[in-house]
């Protein structure tokens, strides 16, 4: 398949897409309006948008199945191919996500699907994989953590540039309404100069230690403050520990890592001591997290800065350092 076919196709689908029905997503009354039967609105026309996934031992890749050709929330959407570290996760996949194709390679999918997620526990692997993708002008969502060097993503991402191939990744709590709804709360409290986050990390987990969780407790912080980090401390007793995040603005963050409590909470200092800042606004099905992916799927916008992607990898990486040194470890 040629590059320049692939973009014909993808050309044709932005064509045949009616601009309202994404600006109904991106609202807060999608819900509702999924929950409908999508084909009697008129859209029958929509081209099916056919995903594949690489990566299979992640309960996401069920889950994305469900979502696309079990509840069938996004119109025309289904996850055809799914290629598994093994055999046996790739068929308990198929199985709870009704996906009707494993391929022996990934590779065997090139040709054969429009869209493409990258799923392995350790994000050492994901741009190797993705790349004959990137290559073919396929858009593909690259879950977190967007890679395990902030160097080969750098030289992964010019590339999707030069080719105009749309590339996001991002961790699914830090692109949410309830992250959005936490950062309205906080812009509105003034100057914020100490955070407390909350959440599960393991230090030394095999999917590549504070690379594995650690980004679902890094990117709402970027997200909401939008500061780049200076420098970060690790702090480790045994497989966990905290770590202290000075922003560059001087602001200064404590991240307390979690065993027992797989949540994530966020507390800010104001006038009369710390204050936990929940979510004011109900979960959403579909969350943003999914929305935005299928809305760059169809239309090529990415939804997030690459250079955002970056620092949010640099900052993993500095925080990996300082777990070895005990150090202040600069992030770069």
């Amino acid at each position: 398949m040629s590059l320049s076919n692939n973009f014909s196709r993808r050309s044709f689908v932005k064509k045949t897409l009616k601009a309202s029905l994404f600006s109904i997503m991106a609202s807060n009354t999608f819900n509702t309006f999924a929950n409908r039967s999508l084909l009697d609105d008129g859209i029958k026309s929509i081209k099916p948008l056919i995903i594949g996934i690489i990566g299979a031992e992640n309960s996401h890749t069920a889950a994305f199945g469900k979502l696309f050709n079990i509840d069938k929330l996004f119109p025309g959407v289904r996850v055809k191919y799914v290629w598994g570290e093994t055999e046996n996760f790739a068929k308990k996949a198929m199985k709870k996500g009704n996906i009707p194709n494993m391929v022996n390679n990934p590779n065997e999918m090139l040709g054969k699907i429009d869209a493409l997620i990258v799923d392995h526990r350790h994000g050492k692997y994901h741009l190797d994989a993705a790349l004959p993708f990137l290559e073919e002008g396929i858009p593909m969502f690259i879950d977190k953590p967007f890679c395990y060097r902030k160097v080969k993503g750098e030289k992964f991402l010019a590339l999707a540039r030069k080719l105009n191939t749309p590339v996001t990744s991002y961790s699914s709590v830090a692109n949410s309404f309830s992250t959005m709804d936490l950062k309205r709360q906080i812009t509105k409290m003034g100057k914020i100069k100490r955070v407390i986050a909350y959440g599960p990390i393991d230090l030394e987990s095999k999917y590549g230690g504070v690379f594995f969780y650690g980004p679902h407790l890094i990117e709402p912080l970027i997200y909401i403050f939008e500061n780049k980090v200076d420098k970060v401390r690790v702090n480790k007793i045994d497989k966990t520990g905290s770590a202290n995040m000075i922003f560059d603005d001087g602001m200064m963050v404590t991240i307390i890592f979690s065993k027992k409590n797989r949540g994530w909470q966020t507390f800010v200092e104001l006038e009369n001591g710390f204050v936990e800042v929940k979510p004011k606004i109900n979960k959403k099905i579909p969350g943003k997290n999914d929305i935005d992916m299928i809305n760059m799927f169809r239309t090529g916008k990415e939804p997030r800065e690459h250079s955002n992607i970056l620092h949010g990898v640099a900052i993993l990486e500095a925080l990996e350092k300082s777990v070895i040194s005990g150090a202040w470890e600069k992030v770069i």
